[in-house]
């Protein structure tokens, strides 16, 4: 079934360049040319995705990231002609799944979108692997992309779901930055280890919040690994 992507920016013309892009490669698209709209197209249609502008009027892509992170996990790749560090860091923190820059390669942002979407529609488990994962109070479920702490759902973005994905299935070892990157990620795309981190600081704020006190351990100088005392 063809994928809905809803595109949030304020340019007419990168609009258009995305649109033209995502139905070359078999999806549809919805367009929203400031932020109150992209939140008004999303509540009225299904929506896979959302490429969302940082720069908007109106709500600018943070404001509605922090809206719809209220009552949805839907994945969204951030768009900003902006590169500093602390714009990366931000988006990702408040539920980003990706970040892209502009001017960008309409190639580079369709590959990014289908890697976040291979992530939640993960090809099918290898035979004899279990569907469910236990480790303590949490449970991880594959196949309802579901996580939960004693009972309580936590909900997890698609890149933050294969990341503890990755620890829970091996929770007796610490794995690098870089291991973990390519678990998340296409192999053909690169984040940065303040990234990695970013999304894992996520990840504990969330169980914490569920009241787990810690769910990842920094192994320093290594990496990171499940927490044994869940």
């Amino acid at each position: 079934m063809s994928k809905h992507i809803l595109i949030a920016d304020d340019d007419p013309h990168i609009r258009e360049v995305i649109l033209y892009a995502l139905e070359k490669a078999g999806m549809h698209a919805t367009l929203a040319e400031d932020g109150r709209q992209a939140l008004q197209q999303f509540n009225a249609l299904p929506v896979d995705l959302i490429v969302l502008d940082i720069n908007m009027p109106e709500f600018d892509g943070l404001e509605v990231c922090r809206e719809l992170r209220k009552s949805s996990d839907v994945p969204i790749l951030f768009l900003s002609s902006r590169d500093e560090e602390i714009d990366r860091i931000l988006g990702l923190e408040i539920g980003g799944d990706d970040y892209v820059t502009k001017p960008f390669s309409p190639r580079e942002l369709v590959a990014r979108i289908n890697a976040i979407l291979k992530r939640i529609h993960a090809a099918p488990k290898p035979a004899g692997e279990a569907n469910r994962f236990n480790h303590g109070g949490l449970c991880m479920q594959i196949d309802q992309h579901a996580a939960t702490w004693n009972g309580q759902v936590v909900s997890l973005t698609a890149t933050e779901f294969a990341m503890l994905l990755l620890l829970i299935r091996q929770p007796g070892r610490v794995f690098s930055r870089d291991t973990i990157m390519h678990s998340a990620y296409a192999h053909n795309v690169y984040v940065s280890d303040r990234t990695i981190d970013s999304h894992i600081r996520h990840i504990r704020q969330k169980f914490t919040d569920a009241g787990c006190e810690a769910v990842i351990e920094t192994v320093h100088g290594v990496g990171y690994k499940l927490a044994a005392c869940l």
